[in-house]
């Protein structure tokens, strides 16, 4: 689900007009009923994941112009154009809540389940030396970890609270659920954490350290071919086109969402399954750019997309689907429950909340220790964190 840059030339523009074609036909196709319906649906998915690509792509490179025109390092730009190109994903979610509340609250909190076990794999292909250690950029060691620790606690004190609510039948809504007040505390709280995050991230590590100092005085050559940093009206056409087809892509796949869920479930699978299949495409995106600046060996900028598409969940994208669910329910779009609430509290909704504690908390010690990862930590993350992803599908 989030990821900063690391793409290059062009070609997330040919995606974009070809998700833009492929959503334009599905819907043309709907509105006309002139062909099956699993076409339409096909056309949606694919055309809705280009089309918010695209313009994940265009927030990115938005904040990465902003980055080079107040030279920020390519860690702390990874990380912000990671957070903007939440916006378009907070966007497609936002149709997801209008159609189905609790089924969005599912799908991002597997995102961070998903993300985790993405991280496992990739500290796997990074970099080593002789001892089998992979080292990690400072800001990671020294604010990631605080996030992790962070998300682990309010996993484990969120997912307990669920747990004596429906044992205990307690809260305004009789252990039923999440109300509307609820939710926008929730919310606003997780997002403070964000804000003094990235506020800190930008004061403390948005220079580069002395190490890549020395990069600058060898030869002549490597400054020379530097390109001017893109003008502010460059800047903010690119944050205009990543806004507006963000409403184009996010209304798409949350159609396509809504009739995967259903047949699904019509099928007999468990609801987790389709939760972790749209939670894959959600972060479709952010893994091809992973993958694109690794093999560009721009290996700060892939863990800045991995490390954020897991803290940004609990920090950004999960408050903002808390506070879309509430306003949502207040201005009637989406009812509420018999008892008045707005979450319900039930096995899934827990589950996914009290079992992303576990991850939290093995990304803190393996990253803080001693700010690298070894062969051991990397093949325990990766077994917990499929453990953890398995145990949710077939009996969450």
């Amino acid at each position: 689900m989030s990821g900063g840059g690391g793409g290059g030339g062009n070609t997330w523009i040919y995606i974009l007009v070809a998700g833009i074609v492929l959503c334009g036909a599905g819907y043309g196709l709907e509105a006309a009923e002139a062909g099956p319906h699993w076409l339409v649906i096909v056309c949606l998915a694919l055309g809705g994941l280009g089309v918010v690509f695209g313009s994940c792509e265009a927030m990115i490179k938005c904040v990465e112009g902003i980055g080079e025109r107040l030279g920020w390092n390519q860690f702390v730009a990874g990380t912000l154009a990671g957070l903007a190109s939440n916006i378009p994903e907070i966007v497609m979610l936002g149709f997801v809540v209008a159609a189905a509340p609790r089924v969005a609250f599912v799908v991002v909190a597997l995102t961070l389940h998903v993300n985790a076990l993405m991280f496992g794999i990739y500290s796997g292909l990074l970099p080593r030396d002789a001892s089998g250690q992979a080292r990690l950029p400072a800001p990671l060691v020294k604010i990631s970890t605080d996030l992790y620790a962070a998300g682990g606690g309010v996993f484990l004190a969120t997912g307990c609270l669920m747990v004596l609510m429906k044992i205990f039948d307690s809260g305004e809504h009789s252990g039923e659920g999440f109300g509307v007040v609820d939710l926008y505390v929730l919310g606003a709280c997780l997002l403070l954490v964000q804000v003094v995050a990235t506020t800190q991230l930008v004061k403390r590590f948005s220079k580069d350290e002395p190490a890549a100092e020395e990069e600058m005085e060898l030869p002549p050559e490597e400054p020379e071919p530097a390109a001017p940093p893109p003008s502010w009206a460059k800047i903010a056409g690119f944050g205009v086109l990543g806004t507006v087809t963000s409403l184009l892509g996010g209304h798409a796949v949350g159609d396509f969402a809504d009739a995967l869920v259903g047949a699904l479930n019509e099928a007999g699978y468990p609801e987790m399954v389709g939760a972790i299949i749209l939670s894959l495409f959600a972060g479709a995106g952010a893994y091809v750019m992973i993958a694109t600046a690794h093999f560009k060996k721009m290996y700060d900028i892939a863990l800045a997309n991995v490390s954020g598409s897991i803290t940004q969940v609990p920090f950004v994208v999960l408050p903002a689907v808390m506070i879309l669910i509430a306003v949502l329910a207040q201005t009637g779009v989406i009812p509420h429950l018999p008892g008045g609430a707005v979450l319900a509290v039930d096995l899934e909704t827990t589950s996914v909340v009290l079992l992303a504690f576990p991850p939290m908390l093995m990304l803190w010690k393996s990253v803080q220790d001693d700010g690298t990862v070894n062969w051991v930590e990397t093949a325990g993350m990766v077994a917990v964190f499929g453990l953890t992803i398995y145990f949710l599908a077939l009996h969450g």
